[in-house]
């Protein structure tokens, strides 16, 4: 199944969350069209401002600069025939001044974007790996991805919020004239599917990284070179991870910059990277045959 089908179906499933949700509210206080609009509009303000100033927000998180072609002509040679592959323009670039190797792609469309490279990552990986790195963030801008995860956060967070508010009014009396029964199930309800959306949402982000993966390996032609970077970058994470920065905004690297050797995938923005490595093989095999 590809990344796009796959995404499209857990935005579905996300969506079908989101009834359940307002169905079990709906049994508690009568009225859900009120409070779904009103959580609409809220996860929608948030979003909206996120996914329009999310560049400026995480450049200044990671104190990030721009660089100009005469400070990183290598790095601009780089990304000028990446775009040129993916048929995009050239993002800006900046450095990101942090010993902890890794990479991001920002910006709510391909016309303002910015790729990103910690100071790490230009001094660990060789120009191949760079190139394959660079080819995965180049591919995040051409398949919009800043917009599929607004979308998937914008739905998770309604979620969210209206479960927040069924909680609340379960709990002060707002199915006290319902059947008892009914009203245990709609607490179920209210606390798991909440969960239930958040794995949905990872899933979703995972989705992304893997298409990432396969689309920035034909926009590089360099499979086997990213991943190298991948094993690299993986390996230098668990060994130093970022220390300052938002985990909020783990999605966005290449690979999680916060996480330590033992994450459990479900619980994990970012497919294992043993996985992603094996499907690149793959994916160099079957070129190479």
């Amino acid at each position: 199944m590809g990344a796009a089908v796959r995404t499209a179906l857990l935005i579905g499933v996300l969506t079908g969350l989101l009834m359940v949700v307002g169905f079990a509210i709906g049994f508690i206080v009568g009225n859900i069209t009120l409070i779904l609009t009103i959580a609409f509009v809220i996860a929608i303000a948030l979003n909206i401002s996120m996914y329009w100033y999310a560049d400026k927000w995480v450049l200044k998180i990671y104190k990030a600069k721009l660089v100009s072609e005469a400070e990183e002509p290598e790095l601009y040679d780089i990304v000028g025939r990446l775009a040129a592959n993916a048929k995009l323009p050239r993002p800006k670039i900046a450095i990101v001044p942090n010993e902890t190797p890794n990479a991001f792609a920002t910006g709510r469309n391909p016309s303002h974007a910015v790729v990103a490279v910690t100071q790490g990552a230009k001094n660990l990986l060789n120009k191949e790996q760079l190139e394959g790195v660079l080819g995965h963030e180049m591919a995040h801008l051409k398949n919009n991805d800043m917009l599929v995860g607004t979308m998937a956060a914008m739905i998770a967070g309604v979620i969210a919020y209206v479960g927040l508010i069924g909680r609340y009014s379960l709990f002060f009396g707002g199915g006290k004239n319902r059947d008892g029964g009914a009203s245990i199930l709609a607490l179920v309800a209210l606390i798991l599917v909440p969960f239930a959306a958040m794995f949905v949402r990872l899933s979703i982000s995972r989705t992304r990284e893997y298409g990432a993966d396969e689309d920035g390996a034909k926009i590089s032609g360099k499979p086997r070179a990213l991943a190298s970077a991948l094993r690299t970058l993986d390996s230098a994470v668990k060994n130093r991870p970022m220390q300052t920065g938002n985990p909020a905004t783990s999605h966005m690297f290449i690979v999680n910059p916060f996480r330590g050797a033992n994450v459990v995938e479900l619980f994990s923005t970012h497919p294992l990277t043993e996985k992603r490595v094996q499907r690149l093989e793959a994916m160099a095999e079957k070129v190479e045959s």
